[in-house]
């Protein structure tokens, strides 16, 4: 597959004698043909290959030696040489002397094109590459000189503030992806940004007739049959509503059309669409307000289906028009590698965007990074692109003709061969076979279902049956039993009150069908499950929140691992159960087992979040906040998947947790920032000047402690380093105090707001200096005048737990400096003794539920809340003779830490770690299982004994 041609293989007599007859009468044109290698052989397999390059020079030797003496022949055009070139040739007078022109230099860079192709002198990017370019060229240089008559003649279209108005002019397929074959026909949409009247003419006329008007000459200028030739044909079929709809629409109309009635296959279309001239900044806009459509936010597994269908299209036209020897339409095509690139940007590229690339042989390996094709599989497609790409240019070189059909004369075969660089038809036509065949393959196994049962398997039909006739059907009740299922009952009930649930009243046919694939095969897999009816009834419960977003409803039917996973999550968990009932896009993370089960680390999640808010626009604020809360929503199912696994203990996903809080907490910071810094400009500040913003949160409580679970709220104190008595320095200029209670307040709002996609985190700012009274941002002085002076034991015992989670270092140190301070003075121990005790028993009173059998592990006596209040009574007592044990902020590591300082005897500092750790575990599984956290009374009847015990020897009652 060289693709070559070979100057060792010697051309036909009857080429060798055309050539000859050639030189001569070049010669008489003074025209001196090079004689040095590879110049002679490279003629010769160009006049073999291609009657429209021989027929052009022949006809106009002059062509030839304006190539050669230019050095455009032997050398690939620069960047912009093609549009320099273009636009010399269309400083014309008038219409027809511009159509003359431009199919002039359309032929001499068509014969320089084909020239350089076929010689083995350009691969296949430069080919297509300049076609595009002369494309576009022709288009632009047209468009310009239409435009400048047009306006000259009937007035100007203008925008806002009487600015001039263009056309947007649109390349779709292979001309928007830059992959323009040789004798390709331009796939062309036509828009204009907004409705008005012409300004300046002789007679009343709107933008809409203006700019049909203009579009129209621009077609006929250029794919117009002349005396000189064409020099692209036109095709506006892509247009909304076809060729029965207007030539040109507004981008207003064209957005309404789009959201309202566009269709799959539309969407397929506009992957390529790129603005190849007129108003290239207002194409580009276009473009952004249309790719909604073309690439939905989530996963669209919901157009599976139509382009199923669009599939069987292509196999049955195959057949209808007996089209096995097109190489572009026939079996192992250019369309299938086309249609397989391109199904997998409909599909996934609303939600990765390296996949919204037009030329195909960038999407594939894209591809195969993301593991939606095997690496080999995306080579082969790649390689077999080139060659079918190669052979499609070979046979329309040939005679500048728009085919795709493989040659059945033996002569025909013979050139088409050679021009490929093989010795003879049999070669070639192997290879040829080889790579369709590998392309078919990949085809064929494209977009076919997974693993499912077969239409006759009798428990498919059985639960499909149960779905359908509910318990009206005689054998229902039978077969769920018989499936597993304890109480068919409550089973049938839930499943009848699915069918009847409001949101799934008003399903559209094609949601219906999707609906009834499902709901069977979630039968079948929750009966597979150790508690059938448990992991059923939850996932009906997803499946009824999912409601009309039926996309989800293919995405599960379409990929039994997915539903697998949904169902095991939901017997393991009706907490996640409900997780994933109130934010269904989060079911896409359902589809990559390895990485739902391995949550990212610190610095993943850093980029992952930065890869998703790089993709929209800095001033959406309400974009980026709901971005946040879906990635939050994503990485709180994977830590969770993990932890039910068994694959990670409960101090890692208290770390994941309090890690995943933090990166989210940072951007938010960051985005509150800039806001304001835009808007007031920045607050000058001491300590932290340069290093903005010099503002800290420090992270009190489970946050603080690095002991976070799925429901915890944020226990926050805000502090800044602004100067007092200054002002902001931007166009709305605000005092320090001022910018610092705007900036937390904007971090809560961000925070705390409930949006479409739900809510970040609860805030608690009454840990701040004088709780709900006091400033909601405090300068990091004050904070200390506050702590050392005014602080109650209570807040020095939740300063133990604290620590900075975001802002800048010299923030942070000073928050350090200020807890060592502070925690580390010398203290009464019967005095402290008291106000520990105290405190707790007003926690009890005030939090631990009435009532209630057995055990609450957090606030019964030798449960979590005594560990903590014992361990922060310890660290308040001692910190003056041990200031090391400060370096923590977390329980268990105080623990390990007191022990070290021989401030906890070793035994009972193992007993306090134990039992901290197994009660955390025990109110996690209560929550994992939405049940209050109580369990049986002898349960931890040893461990609570221990902390009693310690408790009376450190905190004795006095």
């Amino acid at each position: 597959m060289t693709g070559r041609a070979e100057g060792s293989r010697r051309a036909p007599e009857a080429v060798r004698h055309r050539l000859a007859r050639f030189a001569e009468r070049a010669a008489g044109h003074g025209l001196d043909l090079p004689a040095s290698p590879p110049f002679p052989h490279a003629m010769e397999a160009v006049w073999d290959a291609s009657e429209f390059v021989a027929g052009a020079c022949e006809r106009d030797p002059d062509l030839l030696a304006d190539l050669l003496r230019t050095g455009d022949l032997l050398n690939p055009a620069a960047p912009g040489d093609i549009h320099r070139r273009v636009r010399r040739a269309a400083e014309a007078g008038d219409e027809a002397a511009l159509a003359a022109a431009l199919r002039r230099v359309r032929r001499r860079e068509m014969v320089r094109i084909a020239w350089r192709d076929i010689a083995g002198w350009a691969d296949l990017e430069e080919t297509t590459g300049e076609l595009t370019a002369l494309a576009e060229a022709a288009l632009e240089a047209a468009y310009s000189r239409l435009s400048a008559w047009e306006r000259a003649r009937s007035g100007s279209p203008t925008g806002p503030g009487g600015a001039p108005m263009d056309l947007v002019i649109l390349g779709m397929g292979k001309l928007g992806a830059g992959e323009l074959n040789f004798s390709s026909d331009i796939d062309l949409v036509f828009a204009y940004p907004e409705e008005g009247e012409v300004t300046g003419g002789p007679a009343p006329l709107t933008h809409h007739e203006f700019f049909e008007r203009l579009a129209r000459r621009l077609i006929k200028a250029i794919g117009a049959v002349t005396a000189d030739g064409f020099v692209f044909r036109v095709d506006t079929r892509l247009r909304p509503y076809g060729e029965s709809g207007p030539l040109v629409m507004g981008f207003d109309a064209m957005e309404t059309y789009y959201e309202g009635v566009g269709r799959e296959w539309e969407r397929y279309a506009w992957i390529k669409a790129r603005p190849v001239a007129g108003d290239l900044d207002a194409g580009t806009r276009l473009l952004d307000r249309l790719r909604p459509f073309v690439y939905r936010r989530y996963l669209d597994f919901g157009v599976f289906e139509s382009l199923r269908e669009m599939k069987a299209l292509i196999r049955a036209e195959i057949r209808r028009k007996g089209l096995e020897d097109d190489i572009k339409l026939g079996p192992g095509g250019i369309r299938e590698v086309e249609f397989i690139g391109q199904v997998f940007q409909l599909v996934h590229g609303g939600r990765i965007p390296e996949l919204r690339r037009r030329r195909l042989l960038e999407v594939l390996p894209v591809l195969a990074g993301h593991g939606f094709l095997p690496a080999e599989v995306a080579d082969r497609l790649a390689a077999g692109y080139r060659f079918l790409r190669r052979v499609e240019h070979r046979l329309q070189e040939y005679a500048d003709r728009q085919t795709h059909r493989l040659p059945t004369d033996p002569e025909d075969r013979r050139r088409l061969a050679r021009a490929m660089g093989y010795p003879g038809w049999t070669a070639f036509a192997a290879d040829l076979s080889r790579v369709r065949e590998e392309i078919d393959a990949a085809f064929r196994g494209l977009l076919e279902p997974g693993p499912r049962a077969p239409a006759g398997d009798a428990a498919g039909r059985d639960m499909a049956d149960v779905w359908q006739a509910g318990a009206a059907s005689g054998r229902a009740r039978s077969v769920l039993a018989e499936a597993g299922y304890t109480d068919p009952d409550r089973l049938l009930a839930a499943l009848d009150g699915l069918r009847k649930a409001p949101s799934l009243r008003l399903l559209s046919p094609e949601g219906r069908r999707r609906l009834d694939r499902l709901v069977p095969r979630l039968l079948e897999r929750a009966a597979r499950t150790k508690r059938p009816l448990q992991a059923a009834l939850r996932t009906l419960a997803v499946v009824e929140a999912i409601g009309r977003r039926t996309a989800y409803f293919a995405l599960l039917a379409e990929n039994p691992g997915a539903l697998d996973h949904l169902v095991r999550l939901c017997e393991a968990s009706p907490w996640v159960a409900d997780h994933l009932a109130r934010h269904p896009a989060v079911l896409d993370e359902l589809l990559d087992p390895a990485a739902l089960m391995t949550p990212p680390d610190r610095g993943a999640l850093e980029a992952e979040l930065r890869a998703r808010l790089g993709r929209l626009d800095p001033d959406d604020l309400e974009g980026r906040m709901d971005e946040l809360r879906r990635f939050k929503q994503a990485n709180l199912l994977r830590v969770a998947a993990a932890d039910l696994a068994g694959t990670q203990p409960l101090v890692e996903t208290s770390r994941r947790l309090t890690e995943l809080a933090e990166v989210i907490l940072a951007e938010v910071v960051r985005m509150a920032w800039d806001h304001l810094e835009a808007k007031h400009g920045r607050p000058p500040c001491d300590s932290a000047e340069g290093e903005p913003p010099c503002f800290a949160v420090a992270a009190y409580g489970k946050f603080g402690g690095v002991e976070m679970g799925y429901g915890s709220d944020l226990d926050l104190v805000f502090l800044h380093d602004g100067r007092p008595g200054a002002a902001t320095g931007g166009p709305r200029p605000v005092d320090v105090p001022v910018f610092f209670a705007r900036l937390g307040q904007r971090v809560i709002h961000i925070l705390a707001t409930h949006t479409p996609a739900g809510r970040l985190y609860p805030v608690d700012m009454r840990l701040r200096p004088s709780g709900e009274a006091g400033l909601l941002v405090s300068h990091v002085d004050a904070f200390a005048a506050y702590q050392r002076e005014q602080a109650w034991t209570w807040e020095h015992q939740a300063l133990v737990r604290a620590r900075v989670v975001a802002g800048p270092e010299a923030l942070a140190r000073r928050f350090v400096e200020i807890r060592a301070q502070v925690l580390a003075r010398p203290r009464d121990p019967v005095r402290l003794a008291r106000e520990i005790r105290g405190m707790r028993d007003r926690l009890v009173a005030a939090h631990a539920p009435e009532g209630g059998e057995g055990f609450d592990p957090k606030f019964d006596p030798g449960g979590i809340l005594d560990i903590e209040f014992l361990v922060q009574y310890l660290v308040l007592l001692e910190a003056h003779r041990h200031p090391k044990i400060l370096e923590w902020t977390s329980t268990i590591r105080f623990i390990d830490a007191l022990a070290g300082a021989g401030i906890l005897p070793g035994d009972e500092a193992r007993r306090l770690r134990q039992a901290y750790l197994e009660y955390r575990e025990a109110v996690h599984r209560c929550h994992l299982e939405a049940r209050p956290a109580r369990v049986p009374a002898e349960r931890f009847g040893r461990l609570r004994e221990g902390v009693r015990r310690a408790w009376r020897r450190h905190l004795p009652p006095g």
